[in-house]
């Protein structure tokens, strides 16, 4: 992308970032509990509980000196609870490697629980403004559609993403990418009418050939499968009811929504386990 495609990008992000408390802050810890959160949740969800949930565990050591079972209580209403169990994990793993700080290293990053390659990327962006690309679903269509033109492999989009960053504005540019994906470069309906850089868009200069450069690119999340009557949904109805106290072994399928499939309960209640969402203490089952 040209210079002036890069600038335009730049301006429009001034103009249209979307106000969202943890864009209000740099600090790594507070940068990283959104990044989690945000996997997979909705934004206005991630909202509604992101600075309650800072309140309760403002630094990493507070939030290891809780129990997991309090992190997973103060994550209600975000989903995919397993995520809560490796925040503490994390947590854990910076008081006791890191005194108490979250690492500035990449390397490090990754060896956290629950952190993978772009949640790493992302808070060494958005914390300490290194001048690195990020690869979401939000800017890989991005990345895909103005940057090349075409379907991109994993290390060839996280390659371009990195060429495209201009000097000493990581920051700002991590935004505007986002906000340019989440509001004008949509998966489905991409409105190119209005989008700043239509003129520097590599797929849209070529007359937005088929297919999407979205569809089959590596590093873009396709959606999620369908959640009533998932396993999902039986284990968040049992991770909501151990949130207010332990639930009989025997009663785990009616919980989960199962009565006539206990063994489906049962497996579930053995995964839950298996995540550190869960423990027996006798014949209940309760947050660890």
């Amino acid at each position: 992308m040209h210079e002036a495609g890069v600038a335009a990008l730049l301006a429009w992000g001034e103009q249209h970032r979307r106000d969202l408390p943890w864009r209000r802050s740099r600090d790594p810890w507070a940068v990283l509990v959104s990044e989690l959160m945000l996997q997979q949740t909705q934004v206005p969800r991630v909202v509604a509980r992101y600075e309650g949930f800072l309140a309760r565990f403002p630094t990493p050591a507070g939030c290891a000196d809780a129990t997991s079972g309090d992190v997973v209580r103060a994550w209600k209403g975000l989903g995919y609870n397993r995520r809560a169990v490796n925040l503490h994990r994390a947590a854990c793993v910076m008081v006791e490697q890191h005194d108490g700080r979250v690492p500035d290293r990449l390397d490090a990053l990754l060896a956290l629980p629950g952190v993978g390659p772009y949640t790493a990327r992302a808070v060494l962006v958005f914390a300490f403004e290194r001048e690195l690309g990020l690869v979401d679903t939000n800017a890989g269509r991005f990345v895909a559609r103005a940057g090349a033109g075409r379907r991109l492999a994993v290390r060839e989009a996280q390659a371009l993403a990195d060429s495209l960053v201009p000097s000493g504005r990581a920051w700002a540019w991590g935004q505007a990418v986002f906000d340019l994906g989440a509001l004008v470069c949509t998966r489905r309906e991409p409105a190119c009418d209005r989008c700043p850089i239509s003129g520097h868009c590599a797929w849209h200069r070529a007359g937005r050939p088929d297919p999407d450069p979205v569809t089959g690119s590596a590093g873009i999340a396709t959606p999620q499968s369908t959640f009533v009557g998932s396993d999902r949904q039986g284990r968040g109805r049992l991770v909501d009811a151990l949130r207010c106290g332990p639930v009989a072994s025997a009663h785990a399928a009616d919980v989960a929504g199962w009565p006539d499939d206990p063994g489906r309960a049962r497996r579930i209640v053995e995964q839950l386990v298996a995540d550190g969402l869960a423990r027996f203490d006798g014949d209940e089952l309760s947050l660890p």
